[in-house]
């Protein structure tokens, strides 16, 4: 835990890719900063999204001009910061007789090409499914489709390469560390936490805290700041399907339902399709969250409208439940509800002050904390110019079209290792690779492997620079191995962890 006597300039409550975001773009302008997350690095929504870097388009609907534009124009530049985990997607929109006009999506199309800033990203064109390859997958019927860009992001990978540069700035990171009370004392936050494994306890005083705790943050301010009846947030659950590859094809499909709501269909980990997602008012524990039947029938009826091959129970491998923790606009659909975020500061510099951060999405992440610094600068002060547009994650080091080149690299400098698993390492860790793999010259140097091309070597990296702990935070939030790796591999997995565990102690 902290030391005792330890002051902070910026104290971040939360783990998601909000507070990182913060963390990140705060500790490059040159403020102390100390994060503490309860859980795991996106161990809640952050890791839950449908994993896209995209304006949305169906945001167009609800007159969200401002957010769609801001997200239009942070597609490529969130792409240019890591090429090794975001990537572009081009997405199939087909026409659905007595749904949406085909006019009417065109001319959301047209806006959506040309609204936000569009330099590497092709734009929409229009599709004849009978003929296109893109419609063999779907139903006779869908004879017109619309096809246009987004990118697709690693989004739990966007979290912990986030909270990693915000470390190398000097940020102090602290995760499985609870925050149990915040007092404001003689103008600064005196901060008691405790780790969650250990019990043990410690504090921490602080100018300014933000409050990005996400489904959280109203617990936040009831606990901390003594507002008994805040509610500002809107917890909404979003649910995910992932069944076994429904098509051969690179394209994500974009469904309309009758119902008004949408899915995606997306190429997930060379050999899945990801579906979702899902959108209900939530009103239970966010930790708690998971699908439920009638999210998951959905979900497959959902893509059963369109797709040839009814899509069953039977197909599915993996689902997973986030809850997100919009803006409470009171709209009567939560599906309606606004996903643009809002920031408000409470208290001054002689006072103590508190940033709550309510809402906001992935692709918006860096521009929600270019306008947090703002609010944190008029409280603590100048100390630097917005610095992150044009920056790299960790990783990240190369052009947003130079991904084949950089496993090229690598296969020239490992030659005994396959491709296959080259590859994957470059879409995790990017030019970091070379850090995870040293000198080793065959799979055998990298030590026991626990199943599918998982090394002890990379289980070691992940815990030394990226605060890895379990067999979930492995598996499931730094790689997606979960899907690839049985019972008795993760069984294996935990004995390591385990054991490594009690040796540190000794």
């Amino acid at each position: 835990m902290a030391k005792r006597e330890h002051i902070t300039d910026v104290f971040v409550i939360g783990g998601g890719v909000n507070g990182c975001g913060i963390a990140r773009d705060a500790a490059g302008r040159g403020f102390s900063v100390f994060l503490a997350e309860m859980g795991d690095l996106a161990s809640g929504t952050s890791s839950a999204a449908t994993k896209l870097v995209h304006g949305g388009l169906r945001y167009l609907e609800y007159y969200e001009f401002r957010l769609v534009r801001e997200a239009l124009a942070e597609r490529e530049v969130l792409w240019s910061m890591a090429p090794h985990i975001i990537w572009p997607l081009r997405f199939v929109l087909p026409h659905h007789k007595g749904l949406r006009p085909a006019w009417f999506l065109r001319l959301g199309l047209f806006l959506y090409d040309y609204i936000g800033t569009r330099k590497l990203l092709p734009p929409t064109k229009t599709l004849d499914l009978r003929s296109s390859p893109l419609g063999r997958p779907l139903k006779d019927g869908y004879a017109t489709a619309f096809e246009y860009s987004d990118c697709w992001v690693d989004d739990a990978r966007l979290v912990a390469l986030t909270a990693r540069d915000a470390a190398d700035k000097g940020a102090v990171i602290q995760t499985r560390t609870k925050v149990i009370s915040a007092v404001r004392e003689n103008g600064l936050w005196t901060v008691r936490l405790q780790d969650v494994d250990s019990g043990l306890k410690g504090t921490v005083k602080a100018k300014l805290i933000v409050n990005a705790a996400g489904p959280w943050v109203d617990s936040v301010l009831r606990e901390a700041a003594g507002q008994n009846d805040a509610n500002n947030v809107r917890l909404v659950k979003g649910s995910h399907i992932v069944v076994r590859k429904l098509y051969e094809h690179d394209r994500a499909y974009f469904f309309q339902n009758k119902d008004g709501r949408i899915i995606f269909a997306i190429p997930y980990e060379r050999d899945f399709t990801l579906i979702g997602t899902t959108d209900q008012d939530y009103k239970d524990d966010p930790r708690d969250v998971k699908i439920s039947e009638e999210e998951t029938s959905y979900l497959l009826a959902a893509a059963t409208e369109y797709f040839e091959r009814p899509v069953s129970a039977a197909d599915i491998v993996w689902t997973y439940s986030g809850v997100r923790p919009l803006f409470n606009d009171h709209k009567s659909k939560a599906q309606e509800a606004t996903r643009d975020y809002v920031l408000t500061t409470e208290g001054d510099a002689k006072t103590g002050a508190m940033l709550n951060v309510f809402g906001g999405k992935l692709t918006t992440h860096r521009r929600l904390s270019e306008e947090a610094l703002e609010h944190i600068e008029k409280v603590l002060g100048s100390r630097g110019k917005p610095w992150t547009k044009g920056s790299k994650l960790p990783g990240g080091e190369f052009g947003p079209r130079e991904f084949d080149q950089q496993v090229e690299r690598l296969n020239e400098a490992y030659p005994n290792l396959t491709d296959k698993f080259l590859r994957r390492l470059v879409r995790q860790y990017g030019t970091r690779a070379t850090l995870l793999l040293g000198g080793a010259t065959r799979m055998q140097d990298l030590g026991e492997t626990f199943g599918a091309d998982l090394t002890q070597r990379e289980v070691e990296y992940l815990i030394e620079h990226e605060w890895a702990r379990t067999a979930d935070d492995i598996l499931w939030r730094r790689t997606k191995l979960g899907l690839r790796i049985g019972a008795g591999d993760k069984a294996r997995l935990e004995t390591y962890l385990t054991t490594r565990k009690t040796r540190g102690r000794k």
